[in-house]
This record gives structure tokens, sequence and C-alpha cells, in this order.
């Protein structure tokens, strides 16, 4: 993983990682406090900050991966460009830049905010709930993709209606087409009417 200023103080000096904090807030989205990762997906689920990235190629194809099979959360589902969790403290813009390099090997070429959507989401599989204050993000991507395999099982670039038959076939993320309708009004800016979003 690439050392950052958010994630070295997340590494122990051993190479062992600390527990992973996530910050909890109310449904404003003002920081409350923090929680161990795994412990505020436990059901209930505590409202938590997460960040969902959408990227899209020159063609105004959607850029989807499929999240590693050895993930503990969701794993070989398909989802969005990328998506997780601003370390407490740490910007979401920064957060989503980040995260998106690490998993894909790459930089947007474009980054903006695209709003938040708060949802409630129990994933049947593991048991777990995505409750989350999500912030959003659509951009550019122009450069090839490096993906990191413990992250990414698989990417694929995808039109409207190449993702609906996707849909219709794979199994997605619980929260996929929550965070996807909540950006479509930005994305729709971002791509044109010609791209079908």
């Amino acid at each position: 993983m690439p050392i950052t200023p958010a994630t070295t103080t997340h590494s122990a000096s051993n190479g062992t990682a600390d527990a992973i904090l996530l910050e909890l807030v109310d449904e404003d989205g003002v920081t409350i406090g923090t929680a161990e990762k795994l412990a505020a997906h436990q059901p209930p689920g505590r409202l938590h900050r997460a960040f969902s990235v959408f990227l899209f190629d020159e063609r105004g194809r959607l850029l989807l991966q499929q999240r590693a099979l050895g993930k503990y959360h969701s794993p070989g589902v398909w989802s969005n460009t990328c998506c997780g969790h601003p370390y407490p403290g740490e910007a979401p813009f920064a957060a989503a830049a980040r995260r998106t390099h690490e998993e894909l090997g790459v930089s947007p070429s474009l980054l903006a905010e695209a709003g938040t959507v708060r949802y409630n989401h129990p994933d049947p599989a593991s048991g777990l709930v995505e409750q989350e204050y999500n912030h959003l993000f659509i951009g550019l991507v122009q450069a090839p993709l490096r993906p990191d395999e413990a992250e990414v099982a698989a990417t694929a670039f995808v039109t409207p209606a190449e993702l609906a038959e996707r849909h219709a076939r794979d199994t997605f993320s619980a929260w996929f087409m929550t965070v996807l309708d909540a950006a479509r009004p930005a994305v729709r800016e971002l791509t044109g009417a010609a791209a079908g979003w």
C-alpha cells in the first residue's frame, strides 16, 4: 500500500496494521466519534462516513470493479469504481483520491463532488450492515489501470445498456444502485446526454 500522510498513522512500526477506525456521524453528517471498522458494520450498524467514486472513460462508460474474493465484506460482487471510508479527520475527497489509487493504480484526471446519500443496507451474505453517510464523487480516468489483486478481482467499462445486462446477470453490492441513483444528476452533467446515464 502506498504510504501517504493518511496511512502512515494507521500502520504499526512492526508492519502489522492497527485497528482501522471509522468516523461516526449523526444524521447531518457531523462527526460524533469513532468506531473500529468491523464493529461499526455489526448489526444494527453504526452510522459512519463513507465515500463512493464513479469514474468514466472518454466514451462515457462507467468503470466497474469486482471486489476481490478475499475481502471480508461483499467479496466477489460487482460495484462502483471505488468505495471506502475516510480515516478519522481525513477529508472525503482526499480519501476518495487515495483509495482509488491504492485499489486501481490510477489517479483520476478529474474528480468532483456529487453530493451525499444516507442509507442502511444489510448484506445477507455476511450479516454485516452498511449504515452510511456516503460522499459521492464522479470523474474521468484516462490512464491504464493497474488494479491491486488483493482488492480488485476484475474491472469493466460499461454503457448504461451493458450495466443493465450485467446487473440482471451478476451479483452487485447492496449499496450500488442507491449510490448510482444518487449520483446520476452529476453523472449526466459530466458525461452529457448522449452517454445515456
